[in-house]
């Protein structure tokens, strides 16, 4: 396995506080990854360093051997919310292919670009959505729609800030069912509050409480899910 990601004594913070701290963190090739974290620990600010939306103040990031911010394209990001007015008139069909916007001629696409776009949301179980507005679906249904989005693009990394927040206990397993398919062929980072659930399915669980720790989902212990992340194993040395 190679190193897909890598960062090397980071640190991060906003205005004049610390939000990360001397981060060094190795992802490879295949890797399935659970980032846990109290609110506020720095969870999503890892992931926009990682896409090159924020630059470390101190250390490296490399994204196959590169730039964040040159490997944008290799990156599918799925986000825990997205601002879209639900009376905006946009078909599910059209979200997904605005993941190729990039590709597109002039915001046009192409055939072959439309029927993947339809093979994605069939495969995340909207097969009868397709055609209807991405504002009537609930909110598991629009977490798959934006899967489909993300996945269109065939990332090699895929990116997913609490996919299964607040949604009902059947489309969290319809989504997790979707991301172990998807790991076969590329590299998922996903933030989860949900520790009893990610960590029956992810390979590696990393801890972000300033400092960045990586764990096998063994090693979690059960008051994890209270959010009781114990000074021995979250500062421990790497």
């Amino acid at each position: 396995m190679k190193n897909i990601i890598k960062i090397q004594k980071l640190n991060f913070c906003y205005k004049v506080k610390p939000i990360l701290l001397d981060v060094n963190l190795n992802i490879e090739t295949g890797d399935f990854i659970g980032i846990i974290g109290p609110n506020g620990g720095g969870k999503t600010t890892l992931l926009k360093l990682i896409m090159g939306m924020l630059r470390p103040h101190k250390g490296k990031i490399k994204i196959f051997n590169k730039n964040p911010k040159d490997m944008r394209d290799k990156i599918g990001y799925v986000p825990q919310k997205y601002n879209l007015d639900k009376y905006f008139p946009i078909t599910n069909l059209e979200l997904v292919l605005l993941g190729l916007l990039t590709k597109s001629r002039f915001g046009f696409f192409t055939k072959n670009q439309k029927e993947r776009a339809k093979d994605l949301l069939e495969k995340v179980g909207l097969k009868e959505f397709i055609d209807k507005p991405f504002g009537k679906l609930s909110g598991g249904q629009a977490q798959r729609a934006l899967i489909a989005r993300a996945l269109i693009s065939d990332p090699e990394i895929l990116i997913l800030d609490e996919p299964t927040a607040s949604i009902d206990p059947e489309s969290e397993e319809a989504i997790f069912d979707i991301l172990i398919k998807s790991n076969k062929n590329r590299t998922i980072l996903m933030v989860s509050h949900d520790l009893n659930t990610i960590i029956k399915e992810v390979k590696k669980i990393v801890t972000v409480q300033k400092t960045v720790n990586v764990m096998t989902p063994e090693m979690v212990c059960k008051h994890f899910a209270l959010g009781l992340y114990h000074p021995t194993i979250i500062g421990q040395k790497r």
